[in-house]
């Protein structure tokens, strides 16, 4: 990455001329131009990208806020992930985007950064960006999308599983289908249940990279461009006082980032974006340690899709704030938020009142963590389960393995009538994981088989290296690490082998003998020479990527790089 650069003092004295000239082209003031602080507003508005439309006119009133406060504020733009239109997957990309971040970050005349993005990629990506490059930077998001209807329903995005399911079971004719298309988000904006996006808002919140309360407001709301301008001001204010990100990314508030992930049912994307997080703060944290944090943690969210209750509900009984008051005793509510108070003084000014989307701490939805940390044979390294949209009776499971290798495979034979299979069985898709995929599509979660489904089988064990919407629901272990397509021990399952999966134990096994295991695993660890032959950001990708419990980072760019690329440059010197 490029060293560190000067900042807004490349706009002074004589040597910044040519700079104050080409940003006085563009319709700023000699005041402007010699303004402190210059605050960048990263912009990852694209129409590609329909979670972050809103971001165009978030910009203006964040613009705004930097004004009032004294600053300069110049828009910029970086590329921008939408999960639903990239392939193969954001996460693919999610290292390129960060990579465009951190050095227009680095690179450009700015002292601070408003971070504004929407999907999950462009929130990950952004934080990953910001971290490296060290300015100090807050984050803002697109907004919550509306809520469709049709046929006198509600619709959240997460029932786009049960429509796609029924379509596929011949339940909606192509006028149906054609319809219900333009019902369920009838409006920009992000996921309107706890997917991705809204849960790494939150993490941003508890980070104190984003101001208390903003990750849940509605996209287009007056309460949204308050929020806009707020951060504006905000962001001077970290700059007057020097308040960088590897400050607030601490290891004690990504464990609290976590453990609130784990109390209302998050994304558990979040736990593979919560590693490269660390990564990039130079913070030591392993698997094991969210592992750790989670078993101490009560489930306590009950808002889509974990539960009947919206983000409305949610917002309106304190969001993050009223989380982690639930939570005060293992959180550390002395840490900074973004506005400069502590998460105490935004605990203690909440208004009482009861709580339908939270339960409490001492009535808890589930004493454990609605997400669950697994290893065994199948997952050395690691594997994670969310517990809070399984299904109980499926939590603790044996039965024999149905495999696909890839989601084609998947896809062209899921319903094939000759496939044997029944509800009993455990259905395997791999090479599906960082390097397989490329890049980890939301795959994990299989569809259950049109014809299970039309005998009621609304669930069973599914298993991947692959990873799964925020949106989605099932009993569905994803992550497994190390993936099948290096060598991992999902590469050796076979059709008809017995799987066993035990939550509670923290378990995945593949139940064979150990001399047949050896067997297998003879001869089969998958190297870089391996892979297809590529070209570009492939071939980076391919040879740099890291596995899912490492957080997916290119080894290159996290933190420990920087140190190991000093003690080279020592040794040949």
């Amino acid at each position: 990455m490029t060293a560190e650069l000067p900042s807004s003092a490349a706009l002074d004295g004589d040597a910044g001329f040519a700079a104050r000239t080409f940003l006085r082209s563009g319709g700023l003031t000699a005041e402007q131009v010699r303004r402190r602080p210059i605050i960048g507003i990263c912009s990852s508005w694209s129409e590609l990208t329909p979670c972050n439309l809103p971001l165009q006119g978030i910009a203006e009133h964040v613009r705004h806020g930097v004004e009032q406060a004294g600053g300069t504020a110049l828009v910029f733009p970086t590329i921008s992930l939408s999960e639903a239109l990239v392939r193969p997957t954001t996460m693919f990309l999610r290292n390129l985007m960060s990579i465009d971040v951190e050095e227009m970050i680095t690179a450009s005349p700015i002292d601070g950064v408003v971070l504004l993005n929407g999907c999950d990629k462009t929130v990950a990506a952004q934080l990953m960006g910001a971290i490296s490059a060290d300015k100090p930077a807050i984050s803002l998001g697109a907004g919550i999308r509306p809520r469709g209807e049709w046929c006198g329903r509600a619709l959240t995005i997460d029932d786009s599983w049960r429509l796609i399911e029924e379509r596929r079971a011949g339940l909606l004719d192509d006028e149906a289908w054609a319809d219900v298309e333009g019902r369920v988000s009838p409006g920009p904006g992000v996921c309107n249940v706890l997917g991705t996006a809204v849960t790494l808002a939150m993490v941003a919140e508890v980070l104190g990279l984003a101001l208390p309360g903003s990750s849940l407001q509605d996209a287009g709301s007056d309460e949204q461009a308050e929020f806009a301008r707020l951060t504006g001001a905000a962001v001077v204010r970290a700059v007057r006082e020097d308040v960088r990100p590897r400050r607030l990314v601490t290891r004690q508030a990504l464990l609290d980032a976590w453990r609130l992930v784990c109390a209302l049912g998050g994304s558990t994307n979040a736990a593979i974006h919560l590693m490269t997080l660390a990564g990039r703060a130079g913070v030591d944290l392993t698997l094991n340690d969210l592992a750790d944090a989670g078993r101490e943690t009560p489930t306590l969210g009950r808002v889509k899709p974990n539960g009947p209750y919206d983000l409305d509900d949610l917002r309106r009984e304190g969001g993050v704030a009223a989380t982690l008051g639930a939570l005060s005793a293992q959180t550390d509510l002395g840490h900074p938020t973004a506005d400069g108070r502590r998460w105490r003084d935004v605990v203690d000014a909440l208004p009482p009142g009861p709580s339908r989307a939270l339960a409490s701490s001492e009535m808890p939805q589930s004493p454990s963590a609605a997400i669950a940390v697994l290893h065994g044979s199948l997952a050395p390294s690691g594997a994670v389960i969310k517990c809070s949209a399984a299904s109980p009776h499926l939590l603790r499971h044996t039965g024999p393995a149905v495999v696909f290798d890839g989601v084609d495979d998947m896809r062209n034979r899921i319903d094939d009538e000759s496939l044997a299979l029944d509800e009993s069985c455990v259905l395997v898709l791999r090479n599906c994981g960082p390097v397989g995929g490329p890049g980890m599509p939301e795959a994990g979660a299989i569809p259950i088989p049109v014809r299970l489904w039309a005998q009621g089988v609304r669930d069973m064990v599914r298993i991947s290296d692959a990873r799964m919407s925020g949106t989605a629901a099932g009993t569905i272990v994803l992550h497994i690490a190390p993936e099948a397509a290096v060598g991992g021990p999902l590469s050796l399952v076979r059709d008809g082998d017995l799987i066993s999966l035990d939550v509670e134990a923290g378990r995945l096994d593949l139940l064979v003998e150990d001399d047949e295991f050896a067997r297998r695993s003879a001869g089969t660890a998958a190297t870089v020479c391996d892979l297809p032959q590529s070209r570009g950001y492939m071939w980076l990708h391919q040879r740099h990527v890291m596995q899912a419990h490492e957080g997916c980072d290119f080894d290159f760019l996290q933190h420990s790089h920087l140190d190991e690329t000093a003690r080279t440059a020592e040794g040949v010197a």
